[in-house]
């Protein structure tokens, strides 16, 4: 064993002197790679800088004399480039205006009033609604009866607003007026549109529909503590309602009118200056029909407002809108029978639970649907 020991350990120097050689020649072969590298590149840089110096002082001398040609050139190159490439740009980008099968609408487009057409010349005095509380001083001879009539308001809206315990008024008395008839309320810690609702005898989508309540959160419509919430239709707990909600006909056999009843439920908001629309809820969901025959202008969804809805073109510039539906059951250029559903109720956009927005509209303007539906 020591005689083997005595025989390795010499082949095991030699090898192991062999093998740092070769590592030191292979370091010093890539030291003399890394410097002949580095030189042949600062000489190639400093011989491009001399060319191009020179190339550039050349294009100065000789730039009047060419620059004409440069010009002729690139005009040339930009009229081929117009007339190649003119008819790709105007296909994908038209600058005409499209035709209709091009034209791509917004449901705010097809609302709007037509633009052309035969000109009306019937001036209607607009009767623009009032959002905000203003202060009133009573006169002499003012009533309370004669104040609600002239703000378009109840007696009990102006007693709530001011915490009136009688009808008596005093000449240059303030009195606060809420633009509607209903509870002016601020809101406190744990309030929401539900329970406030249920509070004061009213309908969380009536809450919703007020343009004038404003949200922290428009998807849950919560309130922030401190802010004036208007409750339209409200009344105080110890008051009686201003109205029950209405059985409407079912949609089938209610032909009474220009349209027909879209669908069945309970009235839950009436026309008013606002909101210019019925709102028949039912939390049965039930389907949604066309109140007359036409085709199809919209037919999708938006995050707010109407949600899911459809507008139908009806004779005579008529227009039907059906809002906050959970389906649809139309395209766009469909043309649809009196009677023939179109969707389902549902709770979609500006809405705080299952109900039917309906809306008419004739050249534009925006009616009493319920002047059509009896």
């Amino acid at each position: 064993m020591h005689k083997l020991s005595s025989k390795i350990r010499p082949l095991w120097e030699r090898l192991t002197k062999e093998l740092s050689s070769f590592l030191t020649d292979v370091k010093d072969w890539f030291d003399f790679l890394y410097n002949y590298t580095r030189k042949r590149l600062v000489f190639a840089a400093n011989h491009f800088e001399k060319s191009k110096d020179v190339l550039v002082d050349f294009l100065l001398i000789k730039r009047g004399r060419y620059s004409k040609h440069f010009l002729n050139i690139s005009f040339i190159f930009l009229i081929a480039g117009a007339i190649i490439g003119g008819p790709v740009i105007a296909e994908y980008y038209p600058t005409v205006e499209p035709t209709d099968g091009q034209l791509e609408e917004t449901s705010e487009d097809i609302l709007a009033p037509p633009s052309g057409g035969e000109l009306s010349t019937i001036t209607e005095i607009s009767d623009k609604p009032r959002f905000e509380i203003i202060d009133y001083e009573v006169a002499k001879g003012d009533t309370l009866g004669s104040i609600a009539e002239k703000f378009g308001i109840s007696v009990d809206t102006i007693k709530w607003a001011n915490s009136l315990k009688t009808e008596k008024l005093i000449p240059g008395q303030s009195l606060r007026i809420p633009p509607v008839t209903g509870i002016v309320h601020k809101v406190s810690a744990g309030d929401n549109i539900y329970s406030l609702a249920k509070k004061y005898k009213s309908e969380p989508q009536n809450i919703v529909n007020f343009p004038a309540n404003d949200f922290a959160d428009l998807d849950t419509f919560a309130l922030n503590i401190g802010q004036i919430l208007f409750v339209p239709d409200g009344v105080m707990p110890e008051a009686a309602p201003v109205y029950k909600a209405a059985p409407v006909p079912q949609f089938i056999a209610g032909a009474g009118g220009k349209f027909m009843w879209p669908t069945q439920g309970q009235i839950t908001q009436y026309p008013v200056s606002y909101h210019m629309a019925v709102d028949i809820a039912n939390r049965a969901a039930p389907a949604v029909a066309a109140g007359d025959s036409g085709v199809v202008a919209f037919a999708g969804c938006i995050k707010y407002g109407y949600g899911c809805h459809v507008i139908i073109n009806h004779a005579e510039g008529f227009q039907s809108l059906y809002g906050h539906l959970s389906s649809i059951n139309a395209s766009p250029g469909q043309s649809v029978g009196r009677g023939q559903v179109i969707g389902k109720m549902g709770s979609t956009g500006r809405s705080s639970g299952t109900h039917l927005h309906f809306e008419v509209r004739k050249n534009g303007v925006i009616l009493n649907p319920l002047s059509f539906l009896k």
